[in-house]
């Protein structure tokens, strides 16, 4: 039998190798693109005589896309366009969300970077006018250090029982109330809960006011975010592991405890620290209930407190120009402060996070 290869004649109609290549813009194209829509709509907007640079970027903005698909268009194909187009869009939205963040970190560090010191650290407002230069916001660092500790303690375990309960034990109609409350008490507004607390723990039972009234307050607003970031953590624990654990004859509050918690804490523990970024920047309830202090009050349970978003809400009614730079300093104190929570939070994570073997 002859191995010859015998060639076969190209069929009638049948696509080509060279039809079959399309054409493909080079990587470049769309950093040339964006260059040419931002260099198009600063002068659209200067011929325009807008002096916004808002409406500038959107202009550029919206040129980009409309470039991206045109030259796509005639280059790859329509469908290749659509793509483009998507693209495009996604990284609009990301640059649109990403320039607000960048510019208020910028202006902040600007501007409290003025009169951030050792000591703007370690001194209180006592004995200082509005006009005087120094002072300082150890004792609001002290304030809010104190209130938020003390609304961790009291929201997280209850938070995080009640997630244990929800989806380990809950069944019919107390779990749906339960979970009602929760989505309920998500959306209050910080206003009524320091309103709450100002009616029953100050008035009615004449306490007075204090950093654990403020921090009654934060724990009220900070519970339903550990319960819903709990919970979603204890879902994403595989039911195989549960079930082993039963079926190796382990009760199920020990199984809770020793396998389904320890697989999930990294999550939990990064709620956990979400719901301490998320209160430690109100300032509605401390302004009702912790009243404020220029003085040092290491007992958040006697007497008036400060804490950092009541210092800069203070320091800024003052209208001074001493007092918006110490304001903008004890911002950025308090920014500096949730991105250590942030980083803790991230470095828990990592450590408690299940190790598996090779």
């Amino acid at each position: 039998m002859s191995n010859a290869v015998i060639d076969k004649p190209p069929v009638a109609g049948a696509p080509s190798p060279a039809s079959l290549a399309h054409r493909r813009m080079p990587r470049w194209a769309p950093f040339a693109i964006a260059m040419g829509s931002i260099a198009a709509g600063v002068g659209i907007g200067i011929g325009a005589g807008w002096h916004s640079k808002v409406q500038w970027g959107l202009i550029s903005a919206l040129l980009f896309v409309l470039g991206s698909y045109v030259i796509t268009s005639s280059v790859e194909g329509k469908r290749q366009a659509k793509d483009r187009v998507a693209t495009s869009l996604v990284w609009v939205c990301f640059i649109l969300a990403i320039v607000p963040l960048v510019s208020l970190s910028w202006v902040t560090i600007a501007r409290g970077a003025k009169v951030l010191d050792s000591a703007f650290l370690s001194h209180s407002m006592a004995g200082l006018g509005s006009t005087d230069l120094g002072g300082g916001v150890y004792h609001a660092i002290i304030g809010t250090l104190e209130q938020v500790g003390i609304a961790t303690l009291i929201a997280a375990p209850i938070g995080l029982f009640t997630a244990i309960y929800l989806v380990e034990y809950g069944r019919g109609k107390l779990a749906k109330a339960v979970t009602f409350f929760v989505d309920v008490m998500t959306g209050i507004p910080s206003i009524v809960a320091g309103l709450f607390i100002l009616s029953t723990w100050v008035l009615t039972f004449q306490m007075g006011f204090s950093g654990f009234a403020g921090a009654l307050a934060l724990a009220i607003l900070m519970m339903p975010i550990v319960v819903r970031s709990t919970e979603e953590m204890l879902k994403l624990v595989p039911n195989e592991l549960r079930e082993a654990s039963l079926a190796l004859g382990v009760p199920k509050w020990r199984t809770i405890l020793k396998v389904v918690l320890p697989t999930a804490i990294g999550g939990i523990t990064t709620g956990v620290m979400l719901a301490v970024a998320r209160i430690a920047g109100e300032t509605a309830p401390v302004l009702l209930l912790v009243f404020g202090n220029v003085f040092i009050n290491n007992d958040p349970f006697n007497g008036a407190q400060s804490s950092l978003p009541l210092y800069v809400y203070e320091q800024y009614k003052l209208g001074t120009e001493q007092s918006f730079d110490r304001a903008w300093a004890a911002a950025l104190v308090l920014i500096a402060f949730v991105m250590i929570l942030n980083l803790v939070a991230r470095g828990i994570a990592r450590w408690k996070a299940p190790k598996t073997g090779r």
